[in-house]
This record gives structure tokens, sequence and C-alpha cells, in this order.
């Protein structure tokens, strides 16, 4: 291994300790005339910035826009370019092909629960199972405790305002709304649509969803605010249960972090 890729390596493996998401991009197969060969690697973070060089140019700009795409769907992929016709399209002339390879490494997506009762609860401990890095929040600090959750990785007993201070939300975060009432909901709300949080679930019935949004617009909360939130939550299994309310919950996350549809399998 050379210095340059040690180097690349080692950066890579500092972001996911720290948690960032960044895509590895490595030259996997080049012919001809090109600026870098196989092997080459660059990181392109979720920021925009990059680490290292795979031949820079128009080349390496395309990489970094694909690279930024391959962040959004958690995908590899493989990526052809000739360089030798650029007024058709290609990203350089200096005459030959090149084959670059985007694996893409974000961070263990964050359930944020909101509300530790008997459903916060459930929904933590399911989180938990499935992979998902839980931080768990109620303005009941009891509730918000190792004691009542044991599997949470982060908590945050308080005020709605400082749990999102002492962890903000980021885009790979989703939040499952499970208060006691409409009018936490209606204090709530307002904060987490300011987030780029990419779900918003909020537990109660469709009487209790109309009563909210009802409020919500009354203080002057946007239609494409309240288009962003999901209620009632999770997918419909007649559950009834708090771990089967969980269970339907995280179907809905899954669902979307994954790209599913929720129908039914098939034979």
């Amino acid at each position: 291994m050379n210095d340059e890729t040690h180097h690349i390596l080692t950066e890579l493996m500092a972001a996911q300790a720290a948690g960032e998401a960044v895509v590895l991009a490595t030259i996997v197969r080049a012919q001809g005339s090109v600026p870098r060969h196989a092997g080459a690697k660059m990181l392109v973070y979720e920021d925009g910035r990059i680490s290292g060089t795979i031949g820079g140019g128009e080349l390496e700009a395309r990489v970094k826009t694909k690279a930024k795409e391959a962040l959004g769907d958690g995908r590899s992929h493989t990526l052809a370019y000739s360089l030798v016709e650029p007024q058709k399209g290609d990203p350089g002339l200096c005459g030959g092909t090149v084959e670059v390879y985007l694996e893409p490494y974000r961070p263990p997506a964050t359930l944020f629960v909101v509300g530790c009762g008997h459903v916060g609860q459930a929904v933590a401990d399911l989180g938990h199972w499935l992979g998902f890095r839980v931080a768990v929040t109620d303005d009941r600090p009891e509730l918000a405790a190792l004691e009542q959750i044991p599997n949470a990785d982060v908590y945050l007993p308080g005020s709605i305002e400082d749990a999102l201070a002492a962890h903000p939300i980021t885009s790979n975060t989703f939040v499952t709304l499970l208060t006691r009432s409409v009018e936490l909901d209606r204090q709530i709300l307002p904060l987490l649509t300011k987030t780029p949080a990419p779900y918003i679930g909020v537990m109660g019935s469709r009487r209790r969803w109309i009563a909210t949004q009802k409020l919500l617009r009354e203080d002057g909360l946007k239609e494409k605010e309240l288009q962003r939130i999901h209620s009632p939550i999770g997918l419909e299994l007649n559950a009834e249960t708090p771990k089967e309310i969980a269970l339907s919950i995280l179907a809905e996350i899954v669902m979307l972090y994954r790209g599913g549809t929720g129908e039914r399998m098939k034979g």
C-alpha cells in the first residue's frame, strides 16, 4: 500500500468514527492516455469537500456530483468515462477510458424518539435491534433514562429545544413524535420541520391529526411543511400493543429508508 492510499483509507476510517458520510471513489480500470491509473482514490464528503484526486478537471467534477448522489441512495456505482471527444460530452481529451467505482459509507441512520412512554420505549428497543442509532428525549427526565430504555445510544432528558441543540437532526435522522398530547405536538412540530429530517412521524388518530393541523395552520405553519409530516404514523397493521405499534412505525421507516413500497410480497 503506497502512502497516498494509506492516507485516504486512514481518513476514511476517521470519517466513519466521526459519523461523517463519505464516498470512496476508486479508479478500477484505465486504458490509454488518462490522468490517473487503476488504484487512484479520492474521498468525497457530504458537504462537497474532497481528499485525494482521481485526475482533476471535468472528470473529477462529474465523479464528485455522482458521489453525492450515491450518498443519497446508499448504493455503490461504477462509472465509465471516455476521454476522447469533449465536443460530444466527454470529460476530457486525453485519449483513454476510465472506470470509477463509488462506495458510499454512511453512518448508521439515527432514530430520534420524542416521547418515551410505552410506545416510545418499544420503538427505541426495536430501532436498536434493527441497527439504528437511537436517541431518546422526553420532558419527563425519569422516562428518557437508562432504567426505562436500556438500549438507547443517546439520552436527552428535558426540553425539546435542549435536545435539538445537544443532538442536531441531520438528513440521516428519522424522527418519531410519540407524545401524550396535541398541545405538545403543536409546540414541537414547528421545530422539527426546520430540520433536514427525511421522516417526521406523529402518533395519533386521524381525528387527532386533523385537530393538530388546524392548530399548526393557526400558528402559521406552511402547507409545504405540513406535507413533510407522516400522520397517523406507521403502516396499517391494525396494531394494538406498544410492540405492535412499534413494528408498524419501524416498518414504515425501513420502507422509506430502503426505497420499498410496502406492498405485500407476491410469489
